[in-house]
């Protein structure tokens, strides 16, 4: 086999025209009617391949606009899920905020303490609130506003004299707390009711 019949055999013919073959011939006698039918022939060729270009367009850039919302929500809801990841390490730190809280609502038992360990204690609290608070997370107290069933959890009714506290939030007996404007845990409240 010489250099030449390789060469044939690894060259590959390829077809880039999805459509039929259309042969111009170097015609110059053609004339009259026979001219007419030709053009009028390549005419049509030229409207079916323009109205297939037209629809092969047309689909590509609807392909490309699903695939531009497609990114879209999917950086979305990455953005969503990386707001509410920290969601479950931030509500097993709950309970700390609680306990602090908890420490210096007994106003008899924390003022017996040394002063320079409760200003100890109260920093730490305010440290690990403010990190929170970068975090994104909120304290619900809602004392004094109107009771909101979807927003505070009822544990007590509270008879009241004036009828403008009917239906307030006397006491906050635990603040709730919400994340990325989300509640997290509801504030548990005793509410006024007006007899």
């Amino acid at each position: 086999m010489t250099d030449k019949d390789e060469q044939k055999d690894t060259e590959l013919e390829v077809n880039t025209d999805p459509g039929d073959d259309i042969v111009l011939e170097d015609n110059t006698e053609v004339t009259g009617a026979d001219y007419k039918v030709k053009v009028d022939k390549l005419k049509a060729k030229i409207k079916e391949l323009e109205k297939k270009n037209h629809e092969l367009l047309d689909g590509w850039q609807r392909d490309k606009a699903d695939f531009i919302n497609t990114r879209k929500r999917d950086d979305e809801a990455k953005k969503q899920f990386l707001k509410f990841s920290k969601a479950e390490i931030i509500s097993e730190l709950i309970p700390v905020l609680d306990s602090f809280d908890g420490a210096f609502k007994n106003k008899e038992a924390w003022g017996k303490v040394d002063k320079n360990w409760r200003m100890g204690v109260e920093f730490i609290h305010t440290q690990l609130s403010n990190i929170l608070s970068q975090h994104d997370l909120k304290v619900i107290n809602p004392i004094g506003l109107p009771y909101i069933s979807s927003r505070d959890e009822a544990i007590e009714n509270i008879k009241v004299d004036n009828e403008a506290d009917e239906g307030k939030i006397l006491e906050v007996v635990q603040v709730g707390y919400e994340l990325n404007g989300k509640e997290i845990r509801p504030p548990k409240v005793k509410v006024g009711h007006y007899e």
